[in-house]
């Protein structure tokens, strides 16, 4: 069911995480969120900060806003984005924590590379029981951050396979087991975000086209199982609200997770069978590689396109978004195409500056392409000329 993107001609979003205040000091950790709402300094921390998030992708122009991954900790890489839901959910042993096992989920990085403290940092709950949704709160948190903005807010977390990949497990007896028992309890924890009315809700990093690129698939974890598990996830959402699914290449510490630009091709035909309305690809960083096989291998749901890449600081110019979008369109239709970043731009490494400029240059590349096509425009606030407090020359 399309909300957030309905009647709007091209448009503009990020994927989840936005960079950190340096005065929210606080951590959620382990704690209940609505408990740790209890607490003075962490209810005005946590709400003045999704304020701020909320205030620059309106400043900006953006049509549909998200929280910023309000909820996650000051750690290493962004690992909040893995080790939420078990230390929420119940069937885990949260008083037993250990690190997620080397090479778990194709993933590996030798001691000297910035991405083992990544490693070393996975450090999660072991399963024991049956996985269940627990307290993973994720209507309050979406109320919390739709209540600041009459802009439509996207709710994004990270899909089942990545939680079972990381996760060490007593209970399971297989690995597809484990996955769809997590994928049923978050679809739990779905609905009933849906049912408040989140318009937008998006899975994040179904493993489709990592599995492949990381020779993780086998006998056993193979594309199939990949799109039962995504399926799982949000079945029966669709008719509630529009289910976007997230895909790119990694973005802890704001780090490439490949030595080589990775292509989609592999998966495409795959990701064709996923119970979506919009489907998103890392398209900025990897040169638009893939714009012409997305465009004519995806064509029953809409094509989210990254035009800003989350892996460097270069702020990108309004004209090189405005190039990727017509290099878009000459594959997928205005009418089916999203404006995104390529991922998140909050996993420790760029400042909340960077990320701002970046979204503007998103909307006001946007814009351009928008005026040639004579597409309504967005107001973008911070590029205003009348605000500007530089003198102006005589």
């Amino acid at each position: 069911m399309y909300r957030g993107t309905k009647d709007i001609m091209l448009p503009t979003t990020i994927t989840g995480s936005l960079p950190r205040p340096s005065w929210y000091t606080e951590n959620l950790g382990t704690r209940m969120f609505l408990d740790a709402m209890v607490s003075r300094r962490y209810r005005e921390q946590y709400v003045d900060t999704v304020s701020c998030y909320l205030r620059d992708q309106e400043l900006a122009g953006l049509d549909i806003c998200t929280d910023g991954d309000c909820r996650f900790d000051d750690d290493v890489g962004g690992q909040s984005w893995t080790s939420y839901p078990p230390h929420h959910m119940t069937g885990y042993e949260r008083g037993d924590p250990r690190p997620t096992p080397a090479g778990r989920g194709g993933l590996w990085f030798p001691r000297g590379h910035i991405l083992h403290d990544y490693l070393e940092s996975r450090v999660m709950p072991v399963i024991i029981g049956p996985v269940g949704r627990g307290d993973l709160q994720y209507t309050t948190l979406w109320k919390t951050a739709q209540r600041l903005t009459t802009r439509p807010v996207k709710f994004g977390a990270v899909s089942a396979e990545i939680v079972a990949f990381a996760s060490q497990d007593k209970y399971y007896k297989s690995v597809p087991e484990r996955m769809l028992g997590i994928a049923d309890a978050f679809n739990e924890e779905y609905h009933e975000l849906a049912d408040a009315g989140c318009p937008v809700i998006q899975i994040e990093e179904p493993q489709i086209h990592l599995a492949a690129a990381r020779n993780i698939q086998d006998k056993v974890i193979t594309p199939d199982l990949m799109v039962e598990v995504f399926n799982r996830t949000v079945k029966g959402l669709r008719a509630k609200t529009e289910v976007w699914a997230h895909s790119c290449w990694g973005n802890p510490s704001q780090q490439r997770m490949f030595a080589k630009v990775q292509s989609y091709k592999p998966s495409l035909e795959t990701y064709t069978r996923v119970d979506a309305d919009v489907i998103t690809f890392e398209s900025s960083s990897s040169g638009g590689i893939d714009l012409e096989a997305i465009g004519k291998t995806i064509t029953g749901m809409k094509i989210a396109i990254g035009v800003i890449d989350h892996h460097t600081l270069q702020v990108e110019s309004p004209d090189e978004v405005a190039a990727q979008i017509r290099a878009a369109l000459k594959y997928i239709p205005p009418e089916r195409l999203v404006i995104s970043s390529d991922c998140g731009m909050g996993r420790e490494g760029m400042s909340r500056r960077h990320a701002y400029y970046k979204m503007v240059s998103l909307v006001l590349g946007t814009n351009m392409v928008r005026k040639e096509l004579g597409f309504p425009e967005a107001e973008c606030l911070a590029a205003d000329e009348r605000y500007s407090l530089v003198v102006p020359a005589k």
